[in-house]
């Protein structure tokens, strides 16, 4: 190991001393910042994956670059005679020459660190997939280097090395696109994109460092090594000799065995999990609805040979998750899989559970043609079943498989009441949100309007939702909800505190008669809507010429956890639409689960609510404003675990929960004694204790379907709210899995800019400041050297 450690040092010395290698990294990282730079403040997302696509392109010139060099410039000055001549092998001289390579592309590498540090400081971004993304990038670094010093071993021509190593890194990286696949029948395509770098580096890269992955990286090379060791040791052997054929027969055979261990290596298990929460693990209530199953659940994965390949890693993420499944319900679930291509009774099959074959295009003699193929699910226990007709997106299927379980085997279907009349909307005023309701539960619409007010009672109605009504409730319809409460009925509130005025585009104010009851509660719904200057949607003002143009709208703020509450955990965000503030007290039942950010403020009622007409923001009225948040009576009176009472996780600001200051202890202040409350805070004596869980939503728009569209966790977040109210906790844990990245924040543009520059500016210019100070210091040193010689 000693010699291999010389050999590195020696290696990665003469890149430190020399201009050119300065001269590679400082353009690899002002190419690859830049483009990365120009899609991370476009999407306004907090992701490294914009730099991360791009790596294996990049990489497949400037490795090379670095490479080039490496061999072929030592067989061209005959050192590498005399390198063999000293106490060292190959095998020694490759492994150092390796090692040397990979370390400098590694520390190239380094200089995208500031652009990562950035976005977690301004973020809630994952850090475990940052890490498994550098992980990934230096295992495809070395795959690179391996194949880079192959190709410099065959020439003693630095341009002949760089052109051979960079067209084979291309074609690794081209075996899994397209461009490449489209022409191709299905088996080979597939058979291709097992050995493309972009399947296995792709997967590393969302924050699954997987084992078939590593295997692939490590094997391929180890097999380039050892190409590159056969062509020093072939140098010194006649190819007359058996000791030439058995060395040319071994490396053909291990390349044989990389290609079998890469193709047939699918059912090979083991992954490590980096991201936060777990999102490619089963989850908490998933291993508690399998391992609670009495009976035999069959699981029927129906898929074809012959798929196209984009679609191959999908397919291996869900033969992944059933087999996770299967091993996590002990028993309890049988996993079939079923290939309906050639056998007419598995077609037939497929067609009786639902599941029919996709049609997907495939180029044959210059033009595309139709073939078929079949990818899809079903569930069945006893006489039910749940088909997924086609599998096309995994990002919810663990929660789709187990909740469908979850219906089948639990007979019992609660009862959730949507209360209409005085303007209220039903479930049908939210389709998203009354196809995820359906399937779980029993909806119920109950008019409050009618002559006589319906009594609501838990024995009978699990949970109420109120939403968005738009006139003032009457006193009996107002005691019907606050009967429900006080007898421990759960209720979702979204009430608007504004309307938008058809007659023009303001904010007309809105008094539902149920302020009373939240204000009892410890919530009071605020006046005007929330402006959040930071963290908001954007929205198209119209065409310009062929341009769409887009312009933030603050009044569609995008809120942020305010702590660790079960509804909200793994969760980035919601995106509301005209919300009204919340304002909550100092009540340890009271827990804030959706804030803004610390730039926003309230319009006032009656405002013009266009992009253009809205006020500039008052540097000095600026805070975090409460926009939903839970009620729970069982909480206990030194705080609950769920309150996240230390900080406020959003933008970063601390809330001084603690210390009773801060934004949200300002906002409870305000509260102070709403209707039915003590001076002190406390809840008025005459009136009976509210015992029912309660979340409100100053906001009921974030549930429309163009919302859901545009960002899914308002969906999930409402879902996991009614499960919370239920006490139904085992879903939310699998529903809740976000694989969103969170939205990337700035509290000023200074900060905005100050990342950008640094990376952009700062890192390329220390680069060349090291490098200028190494290299002349190197010159001067030989130049002392060379004057003691001669004098």
């Amino acid at each position: 190991m000693s010699q291999v450690r010389t050999v590195a040092r020696r290696e990665l010395r003469a890149f430190f001393d020399h201009p050119t290698a300065y001269v590679l990294a400082i353009a690899f990282l002002a190419l690859g910042l830049f483009l990365a730079f120009r899609s991370l403040y476009a999407s306004g997302v907090a992701s490294l994956r914009p730099f991360f696509d791009l790596l294996p392109w990049l990489f497949a010139v400037f490795v090379p670059a670095v490479t080039m060099r490496s061999l072929a410039e030592e067989r061209r000055g005959h050192t590498l005679e005399w390198l063999m001549a000293q106490p060292v092998d190959e095998f020694e001289v490759v492994t150092g020459k390796f090692l040397g390579n990979w370390a400098f592309v590694l520390a190239t590498l380094l200089g995208t660190i500031p652009m990562a540090v950035g976005v977690l400081l301004w973020s809630d971004a994952d850090p475990g997939i940052i890490v498994a993304q550098y992980v990934g990038a230096a295992l495809l670094a070395a795959q690179g280097v391996s194949v880079g010093l192959w190709a410099s071993a065959l020439t003693r021509n630095q341009i002949t090395a760089f052109i051979l190593a960079t067209g084979l890194s291309l074609a690794l990286v081209l075996l899994g696109t397209p461009v490449v696949q489209i022409g191709l029948p299905p088996a080979i395509g597939g058979a291709l994109a097992r050995l493309s770098v972009l399947s296995h580096f792709q997967n590393v890269a969302r924050g699954v460092i997987d084992l078939r992955d590593v295997l692939y990286f490590a094997s391929t090379a180890g097999l380039f090594l050892a190409f590159t060791w056969a062509a020093l040791a072939g140098q010194r052997l006649s190819p007359e000799r058996g000791s030439f054929r058995r060395l040319r027969r071994g490396v053909l055979a291990l390349a044989a065995l990389v290609a079998v261990l890469n193709l047939l290596g699918g059912h090979i298990r083991g992954r490590l999990d980096l991201t936060r929460g777990n999102l490619y693990t089963l989850s908490p209530g998933t291993r508690e609805i399998l391992g609670d199953l009495d009976d035999l659940v069959t699981l029927k994965l129906v898929v074809s040979k012959e798929l196209p390949p984009e679609v191959q890693l999908t397919l291996r993420d869900v033969r992944d998750l059933v087999a996770d499944m299967a091993r996590a319900a002990d028993g309890k679930l049988v996993v079939e899989e079923i290939d309906p291509s050639d056998d007419e009774d598995a077609a037939e099959e497929a067609r009786s559970l639902g599941i029919y074959p996709l049609e997907f295009n495939v180029l044959r003699d210059d033009e595309f043609e139709v073939r078929r193929g079949w990818f899809g699910l079903a569930v069945q226990y006893a006489d039910e079943r749940e088909t997924i007709p086609a599998v096309d997106r995994t990002d919810d299927l663990e929660f789709r498989l187990v909740a469908a379980i979850d219906r089948m085997t639990d007979t019992t279907r609660p009862v959730v009441a949507f209360l209409t009349g005085y303007g209220a909307k039903g479930a049908v005023g939210f389709p998203a949100f009354q196809q995820a309701l359906v399937d779980r539960f029993d909806i119920r619409t109950i008019d409050l309007q009618r002559d006589t007010v319906p009594s609501l009672g838990p024995d009978t109605i699990d949970a109420v939702v109120v939403a968005a009504p738009n006139q003032r409730l009457d006193s009996a319809a107002v005691a019907a909800v606050r009967h429900y409460v006080e007898l421990g009925g759960p209720a979702l509130l979204l009430l608007e505190s504004n309307e938008l005025s058809p007659q023009s585009p303001s904010a007309v104010p809105v008094v539902t008669g149920l302020e009373g009851l939240t204000a009892d509660a410890g919530i009071r719904l605020g006046s005007g809507l929330v402006m959040d200057w930071q963290s908001n949607a954007t929205i198209s003002t119209g065409r310009q010429g062929i341009f769409n143009l887009l312009r933030p709208y603050p009044l569609w703020p995008i809120a942020l956890p305010a702590g660790d509450h079960t509804i909200t955990r793994d969760l980035a965000n919601v995106t509301f639409g005209w919300v009204a503030p919340l304002d909550v007290s100092d009540d340890p039942r009271v827990i804030p689960l959706w804030v803004t950010s610390a730039a926003a403020n309230r319009l006032p009622p009656g405002s013009l609510v266009l992009p253009e007409s809205l006020p500039a923001p008052d540097p000095d009225s600026v805070t975090v404003q409460v926009l939903a948040a839970a009620f729970d009576p069982a909480a206990a009176a030194d705080g609950d675990e769920d309150r996240s009472s230390a900080s406020l996780t959003a933008a970063g600001v601390p809330d001084g929960r603690g210390s009773g200051t801060g934004p949200v202890a300002e906002a409870r202040e305000d509260a102070g004694a709403g209707p039915g409350e003590a001076a002190d805070g406390g809840v008025d004596p005459e009136r009976p204790a509210l015992t029912g869980r309660m979340v409100v939503v100053g906001d009921a728009t974030f549930l429309e379907d163009q919302f859901v569209g545009a960002n899914p966790q308002n969906l999930a977040f409402a879902a996991n709210a009614l499960d919370w109210l239920l006490q139904d906790e085992a879903l939310i844990s699998i529903r809740s899995k976000n694989r969103r990245p969170p939205q990337l924040v700035f509290s000023s543009e200074a900060q905005k800019a100050a990342l950008k520059w640094i990376s952009l500016i700062g890192v390329p210019l220390l680069y060349a400041l090291v490098g200028f100070v190494r290299v002349s210091g190197r010159q001067r040193r030989a130049q002392r050297r060379w004057q003691e010689v001669i004098g």
